[in-house]
């Protein structure tokens, strides 16, 4: 009966793996005949295992997906990844998710042997977050699980929205993906009664259900997604604007340059302009100061001044 047991793990070990295996396969690896293999197929079955069979000259058999979870086998560093996700879950930004996710590693933790326990503790012990200063907001995994839906099923969507002054507004969008920054969630989405690409802090908006109907997809207005996003969500908050002509090859200043912060528009072979922005100008100098290359500023005059006075410093600080 062990040994039944063993090869049943052993089994469900392999089908596990995202390919389909052929009886024989499966005979030779386990040291079955083919009618075992059969038989402790359908014992799976009988556990709750969706194991598929294909048929034809090359049939074979793979494990699919089910109506419930059934247990699954983890390698360690599978185990550790999951244990260690889990853990982090239990702080993140999407509301719900920390009891679920507790009772989750306390499962899996509970059946680990001690040799992995001992990796993720010690992984734990001795890595010590920095908290944000700024606390991000909970979002909803309800709203989430919704909003992926109507992306993969290309369904139109209306919601109810927050605008970033508080104001409240309607908007029925064609969505195409879901961006992760930090503890935020963005929708990047197709506005129609805009006619044009818009970010929506997820935290901010209310689906209505039931979704719209279907949409020819639109080219993405950029194939690094996360970086459209992050470059149009940080000029949304800007407080301060900078048109910056640089004396360096836009390629050059683009490596320097991450897309929330500035984007880079090449003027010619040695030269480009640098359209940024951030809270304050200090922030903005800093920026600058890291080009390693010269450049000239005429706007905001806020900045004007506050490198002025920078300059003054410094020279004195040489002198």
């Amino acid at each position: 009966m062990l040994e039944t047991s063993a090869r049943l793990l052993r089994l469900l070990a392999l089908l596990q793996t995202p390919r389909d295996w052929t009886g024989s396969e499966l005979a030779e690896r386990l040291g079955v005949s083919g009618r075992t293999v059969r038989a402790d197929v359908e014992r799976l079955r009988s556990l709750g295992y969706p194991v598929l069979a294909t048929r034809g000259s090359v049939g074979g058999f793979r494990l699919g997906a089910g109506a419930s979870l059934p247990p699954l086998l983890l390698d360690d560093d599978e185990a550790v990844a999951v244990a260690v996700g889990l853990r982090t879950a239990t702080g993140g930004a999407i509301a719900g998710n920390e009891e679920a996710s507790l009772r989750a590693l306390a499962k899996l933790e509970q059946v680990m042997p001690a040799r992995l326990r001992r990796r993720i503790n010690t992984l734990q012990t001795y890595t010590v977050p920095v908290p944000s200063h700024r606390p991000g907001p909970s979002v909803d995994p309800d709203v989430l699980t919704t909003l992926a839906a109507a992306c993969r099923a290309r369904e139109r969507l209306r919601f109810d929205y927050r605008t970033h002054a508080g104001d409240p507004a309607r908007r029925e969008v064609e969505p195409y993906r879901l961006v992760n920054w930090g503890r935020r969630w963005y929708l990047l989405a197709w506005d129609l009664e805009r006619s044009d690409w818009r970010t929506f802090r997820v935290d901010r908006l209310t689906p209505r259900v039931p979704t719209g109907p279907r949409f020819t997809p639109r080219d993405l207005p950029d194939e690094d997604v996360a970086a459209y996003v992050s470059g149009r969500v940080s000029a949304a908050a800007w407080r301060y604007r900078a048109r910056v002509t640089v004396r360096a090859p836009a390629e050059a200043v683009a490596e320097r340059i991450n897309p929330a912060v500035g984007t880079v528009e090449p003027v010619d072979a040695h030269s480009c302009v640098l359209h940024t922005g951030a809270d304050s100008v200090e922030t903005l100098a800093v920026y600058l100061g890291m080009l390693d290359a010269d450049f000239h500023v005429t706007e905001p005059p806020e900045l004007v001044a506050h490198l002025r006075a920078l300059a003054a410093r410094y020279a004195g600080a040489t002198s």
